[in-house]
């Protein structure tokens, strides 16, 4: 049994800020003027708004589509005629309801603009309109059955709402008699934390919110909303928690429950990183809309950014990631001696080495075909026309006199995207050259060794972007020798 406790300050938040999303927010806001101008970053605010009102509810389970169904609404809007009726019977019913989310988060962004503080009237405003198509929510008779009940709306809850685990154990919310000074705590709170930095505090308030679940229903929906408004009060996107995301969401939770809060802002942080490289990534999409006139201008603008205010952004940011090639380096070459030491002193079919290639140097297009391989993977483009290098770790096996075994993990520095707006990217790619029946040698597809790739941004400090660089890179370490570990020995 989980019993309910009030709601705690939020901890450091030094201890809890996210320093890539930071730096990577600067970047972000500083194109932020000339994109928000365009019409394509105004349809991709859009596109983002209905994605978040299609899953807030999935989260929820207040409907369910397939993924094909979610992307055509995102497309082409909320609409009961896109939704299929074999899947949703009630496709009228899920329309409306998705509609009314779109409505709260087309509030949010009102609410950011005309400057209001955030209140306990506001909350239960925001909470009329997300359940404005919801007549009823669960409740437990005498019995201890479940049964419909008329959801309570513009007012807190009258009952407890504390729902029952499959392990059956009960999880406690704030009582009734104790929600309204709950919620002016949480917002006196709230308001003595403005300065935080946005993932610390949307996490926080997210989290108190869930834990006195003022209503009978829609909490989730709120709480999703009031982290929202943080993050667009800052600058930046609403939160998109995905329904195939569902059960990390979860996790994350679990663990603000039982005191740490960490977990739950690194996900928030995630989340906005993803949106912010997204918004980064239109300015190709407005080139390609443009006129003849209008292309001139923008490559004659690209040509000036190139030799004018780019220059300085561009010679940051490869500085750094010199720096990080270096790092790489030095400790491949740690792991190399730990290697021989451990496998290859008394073993003379193993061999380890290590390459590295600064940019500029004639060898600095070894392994493109699997880098890009990694990059579509990954979901991005790699750009190896203005910027590569790279540092690679070789594990050569050689049991019957010739190449049978060749694995390699390259470490590489790249440009992101089509066009250069602060940010370089680096991957952990591996892969593996394996002799074939036939006796040719034959490259194997790579895979990255990491679940995401590293962005290098000029705003960041070099301290900062080494420690996350360290610890980004023991991690694909460690997953290469755990793949060469499976696949050869």
């Amino acid at each position: 049994m989980s019993g309910w406790r009030p709601i705690e300050d939020c901890p450091d938040p030094r201890q809890l800020a996210h320093g890539e999303l930071a730096s990577l927010a600067d970047v972000w806001k500083a194109q932020r003027g000339e994109l928000e101008q365009q019409k394509v970053y105004h349809d991709f605010l859009e596109r983002l708004k209905r994605e978040w009102s299609i899953e807030t509810g999935l989260i929820e389970r207040l409907y369910t589509m397939d993924r094909g169904i979610t992307e055509m609404l995102i497309e082409q809007g909320i609409k009961a005629s896109l939704i299929s009726h074999k899947n949703d019977p009630n496709s009228e019913q899920t329309a409306a309801m998705i509609n009314s989310h779109k409505d709260a988060i087309d509030g949010l962004f009102g609410f950011v603009k005309s400057e209001r503080d955030l209140s306990t009237g506001y909350i239960k405003e925001l909470h009329v309109v997300l359940t404005e198509h919801q007549a009823t929510a669960t409740g437990v008779d005498l019995q201890g059955q479940k049964v419909d009940v008329e959801l309570l709306k513009r007012e807190y809850k009258k009952h407890p709402n504390n729902p029952t685990r499959p392990d059956g154990a009960v999880h406690h919310y704030c009582p009734p008699e104790q929600t309204a000074s709950e919620m002016d705590r949480l917002i006196e709170m709230y308001q003595e934390y403005q300065n935080y930095p946005p993932e610390v505090l949307s996490a926080w308030l997210h989290h108190r919110f869930t834990q006195i679940h003022p209503f009978e229903d829609g909490n989730g929906r709120v709480a999703r909303s009031l982290a929202s408004l943080v993050f667009i009060k800052a600058g930046l996107f609403p939160l998109v928690v995905l329904n195939d995301n569902r059960s990390e969401y979860i996790e994350a939770l679990e663990r603000a429950d039982a005191g740490d809060l960490k977990p739950l802002v690194d996900y928030f942080a995630t989340l906005q990183r993803k949106a912010c490289l997204k918004a980064l990534s239109l300015s190709e999409k407005v080139t390609q809309k443009h006129q003849l006139n209008e292309a001139i201008q923008s490559a004659a603008n690209k040509l000036r950014q190139r030799q004018d205010a780019l220059v300085n952004e561009w010679s940051q940011a490869m500085s750094l990631a010199e720096a990080l090639r270096i790092q790489a380096e030095n400790r491949l070459d740690e792991v190399l001696d730990q290697l021989e030491e451990e496998m290859g002193e008394n073993n003379e079919s193993i061999r380890f080495y290590i390459n590295s290639t600064e940019h500029g140097h004639d060898q600095d297009y070894f392994h493109r075909n699997q880098i890009i391989q990694v990059a579509n993977k990954l979901d991005y483009f790699a750009d190896l026309d203005h910027y590569k290098s790279w540092v690679c770790l070789s594990i050569k096996m050689d049991e019957t006199g010739s190449d049978s075994n060749h694995t390699r993990l390259v470490i590489s520095f790249h440009g992101f995207g089509h066009e250069f707006r602060g940010v370089l990217a680096c991957s952990a790619v591996w892969y593996q050259r394996i002799k074939t029946e036939e006796g040719e040698q034959e490259n194997m597809p790579a895979v990255s060794a990491s679940d995401e790739l590293f962005q290098i941004n000029y705003r960041e400090s070099p301290e900062d972007a080494k420690q996350r660089f360290a610890d980004w890179l023991e991690a694909a370490i460690i997953r290469s020798i755990n793949l060469w570990t499976h696949s050869s020995l």
